[in-house]
């Protein structure tokens, strides 16, 4: 019995708890997204000053963007950047070099493929584990802020109505909720102390999260600001539109689970099989290997696989 493989699978998954752990010893348990430790204000209490605290929260979530010109790092630079990777973009690549050495010597160790093969898959374990723990990172992300906006800004209209002004109701919001969303308005609050217009602040952060609602939250505040009016109701209509927005993607999403689910089984179970029926018999193969077509035809069901996923992902796309 071939069991080559699963240790494929068991490298990978070695892969993406090393990346994992690294970046904990790197940086601390609060900055892990099953953390609820507010990030900023932690550093806060540790003693640092509040513009190193600044400085040190918008080059994390800055500084991934800055390097999109490095040839294939433009592919991670964007969900990197929605996820917050405090390593930088240097470190990643260091880390994805290391990463595919640590593969190469366990598909060494525990397989008997050749070094061209071993080292492609190894090349291909290190990048694509780390692209697909940035990418998870980043849909946790976006989607616990997207969560906990209507939140925020509900807090915010409280505030305003007992008589803050916005910025301190911005600072309350960087006080009260929990991290992603409170070291974000954090750094805004920060801002704002230092002078930056809040209206700017938060433009910038919807474009760098790439954000419908904190778009809408951001055009509603720089209009207020320009032409007047009650904040406080513009924002609870705002909150009640964010809301209701989240609802109808929770729908969407539900109605077309099982279409792209059946998309992913349709395209998984053909690799599934194959893996199986190599692992319990190596030899199922063996009469057509030779032939010239064999290699052609795997790849044209590579091909396909690809294409239904690609085809059933657009169909389930609905822009809402």
């Amino acid at each position: 019995m071939s069991a080559e493989p699963i240790i494929y699978g068991l490298i990978f998954i070695g892969v993406l708890v090393l990346v994992e752990g690294l970046y904990l010893v790197a940086f601390g348990k609060s900055i892990s997204l099953n953390s609820r430790v507010n990030r900023r204000l932690e550093m806060l209490e540790k003693g640092a000053r509040r513009e190193e605290v600044l400085d040190k929260l918008r080059k994390e979530m800055q500084q991934h963007m800055s390097a999109k010109s490095i040839p294939l790092y433009s592919l991670l630079s964007e969900k990197a950047q929605k996820a917050a990777i405090a390593f930088s973009p240097k470190q990643l690549i260091m880390i994805m070099g290391g990463l595919a050495a640590v593969a190469f010597m366990a598909l060494t160790i525990g397989t008997e493929t050749e070094p061209p093969v071993r080292a492609l898959l190894a090349v291909g374990i290190g990048v694509g584990g780390v692209y697909f723990w940035v990418s998870s990172k980043a849909n946790k992300r976006m989607g616990m802020i997207e969560e906990q906006l209507p939140d925020a800004v509900e807090l915010m209209v409280r505030s305003l109505r007992v008589g803050h002004p916005f910025s301190s109701a911005i600072s309350i919001v960087s006080k009260e909720i929990q991290d992603p969303l409170a070291s974000e308005f954090g750094v805004i609050a920060d801002e704002s102390a230092y002078g930056r217009d809040v209206g700017e602040a938060l433009k910038d952060m919807a474009e760098r999260l790439d954000m419908q609602d904190l778009r809408f939250l951001a055009v509603a505040v720089t209009i207020q600001q320009q032409s007047g009016g009650n904040l406080a109701e513009i924002l609870a209509g705002l909150a009640k539109v964010i809301r209701a927005r989240f609802r109808l993607f929770r729908r969407v999403k539900a109605i077309t689970a099982e279409a792209k689910w059946s998309g992913k089984f349709l395209s998984a179970f053909p690799i599934v099989a194959l893996i199986v029926i190599n692992v319990a018999d190596p030899h199922y193969y063996d009469e057509v290997r030779d032939n010239p077509m064999f290699i052609p035809a795997c790849f044209a069901v590579g091909i396909f696989l690809a294409v239904n996923l690609l085809v059933m992902r657009v169909l389930t796309d609905i822009k809402v």
